[in-house]
């Protein structure tokens, strides 16, 4: 019960302008392929809302965008999704994390530290 009233609390806090959507779905788009940013980053990146209220606009309307690209920032695969997902990390070559031994039978993680994006433009890293 508890949950339930902290999700109806976090959906209040949803900007209600559709803008707000627009905006994150732009950012889900601007992800380059094999990399990927969390709810968190993408609330920071527009300045605006938080890891719940970006979920929110992903779970609505993410089918449009490459809704693969923002993740959980433990790096576990999205629950229900977990399949689709995993085949469009391994196309892209978005770095996971294989399940050990103990693990068995387990999907990978993504690797969060080499596979997340900071939202610089390709090709503006310290190698050039």
């Amino acid at each position: 019960m508890g949950r339930m009233s902290d999700e109806r609390r976090s959906g209040d806090s949803l900007p209600t302008y559709p803008e707000y959507a627009e905006l994150v779905l732009e950012v889900a788009e601007r992800i380059p392929p094999g990399r990927v940013m969390t709810y968190g980053d993408v609330a920071e990146w527009l300045g605006e809302g938080g890891p719940r209220q970006v979920g929110r606009v992903m779970a609505l309307y993410g089918s449009a965008v490459p809704w693969w690209r923002v993740v959980r920032a433990d790096g576990h695969l999205l629950p229900g999704h977990e399949l689709r997902a995993l085949e469009h990390y391994r196309a892209e070559g978005t770095p996971l994390r294989e399940a050990g031994g103990a693990t068995r039978g387990s999907l990978p993680r993504l690797d969060m530290r080499r596979a997340r994006w900071d939202g610089a433009p390709s090709g503006a890293g310290p190698e050039e």
